[in-house]
């Protein structure tokens, strides 16, 4: 899931870091510095993604967070409601969703500029190419 994410959002012109688990995030945005928008799962192993957001707000407190979970009657249950510079998308979600998910949080609308949504086949033929890492990230 985690490169099918990516892949769609690099096809789209954005900058991504990906790490594999929370711990890994957290160690990221120290060595690179807090992300414009982190996207995460609100159920992970070792560290669920609402801890990740809280912990990185620490550092990053504007830090605006995408929710891709299975699981969104959780993250309500815990907390009640969404805070702001918060969004969640149930899994599935579709390319466009993703899209206009991101923008909306990044941009405060759908950005214009974000190229028509890359074709299933094309994402996932790509995903088996290296991803180029980017010095400046706009998602991890």
């Amino acid at each position: 899931m985690c490169e099918y994410v990516s892949r769609i959002l690099v096809d789209a012109g954005y900058q991504v870091s990906t790490a594999a688990n929370g711990r890994e995030a957290i160690a990221l945005a120290r060595t690179e510095g807090p992300p414009d928008l982190l996207l995460t799962d609100l159920k992970m192993p070792q560290m669920d993604g609402d801890e990740l957001a809280g912990r990185l707000r620490q550092t990053a407190p504007d830090l605006k967070v995408l929710y891709l979970t299975g699981f969104s009657q959780a993250l309500f249950s815990n907390r009640g409601v969404l805070w702001e510079g918060e969004a969640f998308l149930d899994k599935p979600c579709t390319p466009p969703a993703l899209l206009e998910g991101v923008s909306l949080l990044l941009f405060d609308h759908v950005a214009p500029s974000v190229p028509g949504v890359p074709r299933l086949e094309s994402v996932l033929r790509s995903m088996f190419v290296g991803l180029a890492r980017n010095p400046r990230r706009d998602v991890v």
